[in-house]
């Protein structure tokens, strides 16, 4: 077997295993699978186009324009919308969650009555949480406010969004938590988990939609 036939043959068996981890990826949704397929792509190893277009069938970037559009208006990445979105409703727009959340960025709906009076807008109803546009818009505001008050730390914004900004706070007041990227001192196992997700998934997003 020449040099080449064996180049191309390893290259064909590195596709198939990336494609079988994607598959894993899609019918387990192992975090820890998602973790060793973002090591791959951000390090670089995938560099064929049509891995990557594969790729993004398992991490799409539904609502571009209006996301694009929300955060440009108020000074957020997009990437880190879209990353929050898969993560808190895969992009459902009818998701509620067992603590009543609702959306595709899963505001509860006294944040969204809040979030809606301080941007100045018409009466607010809760079912408005379940429109695609009016989510987003007041999902991106909330990073925005979040990130004023923790100064743009991505770590702190996303505790805040998941487990309350009253509670991240108290966790800087007391020393539990830092402004640095301190994700293991976050003292809910939920809201960790949530900002590495999150995290994980912003890494994946940047790579595969930056041009």
């Amino acid at each position: 077997m020449t040099a080449y036939r064996r180049r191309l043959n390893k290259g064909k068996l590195k596709n198939r295993l990336i494609l079988l981890l994607l598959l894993l990826l899609i019918i387990f949704n192992f975090d820890h699978i998602a973790r060793i397929f973002n090591l791959h792509l951000v390090s670089g190893r995938l560099p064929d186009e049509g891995i990557k277009k594969i790729a993004r069938i398992f991490y799409p970037f539904p609502h571009k324009e209006i996301i694009e559009h929300y955060a440009g208006t108020y000074g957020v990445d997009p990437y880190l919308v879209v990353a929050m979105m898969k993560a808190e409703s895969n992009f459902n727009q009818r998701a509620i969650s067992e603590s009543g959340a609702l959306g595709l960025m899963q505001i509860m709906p006294e944040t969204g009555q809040w979030a809606a009076k301080q941007n100045g807008g018409p009466p607010f109803s809760p079912e408005q949480l379940f429109e695609v546009d009016t989510n987003i818009k007041l999902g991106t505001w909330y990073i925005a406010d979040l990130g004023k008050e923790f100064h743009g730390d991505a770590v702190l914004i996303l505790a805040a969004y998941n487990g309350g900004r009253g509670n991240v706070r108290e966790w800087l007041a007391n020393g539990t938590l830092s402004t640095w990227r301190d994700i293991k001192a976050i003292p809910f196992p939920e809201t960790r988990h949530y900002v590495e997700k999150v995290l994980n998934n912003y890494d994946i997003y940047t790579k595969l939609y930056s041009e």
